[in-house]
């Protein structure tokens, strides 16, 4: 007998911040993700390595290096929705993140709401152009 079973998105939330980890996996686990938590650059490299994310939510810094090499390192690899959450508030900071490829920068401290909202409209979005190139490509047309 088959069952119908649903599947969760994964997350890989680079942060070293224990308290905001905390607060953002309950928050995030309450909206039917799976969390996986890495808290250096170094453990996010394996992290990614070993598993299948819809997206990453990144912190710019690291105990070990910067979130920006985290995000040129995916974006090499994959078109995975990336996220920036940092307290790196200059103009800068997010021009940097956004222009080496994340999809969004937002600042700390901010609105889990927001957040929320902006995390289920990037794996929407990613779906949804994942679903039309799989159509093309089922049509004939590549």
């Amino acid at each position: 007998m088959q069952q119908n079973k649903i599947r969760r998105k994964n997350i890989l939330l680079v942060e070293d911040d224990l308290s905001l980890v905390s607060g953002l996996s309950f928050a995030l686990e309450k909206q039917g993700y799976e969390i996986v938590v890495a808290r250096t650059r170094h453990e996010a490299g394996a992290k990614w390595s070993e598993g299948s994310y819809n997206l990453v939510i990144l912190d710019v810094s690291l105990p070990d290096g910067s979130g920006y090499d985290i995000c040129r390192m995916i974006r090499a690899a994959s078109n995975i929705p990336i996220l920036f959450l940092s307290a790196a508030d200059e103009e800068t900071d997010m021009i940097m993140g956004l222009d080496i490829g994340a999809d969004d920068y937002m600042t700390k401290p901010f609105k889990l709401a927001v957040l929320l909202s902006k995390i289920n409209a990037l794996i929407r979005r990613s779906n949804n152009f994942n679903q039309t190139e799989a159509e093309i490509k089922s049509n004939g047309i590549t």
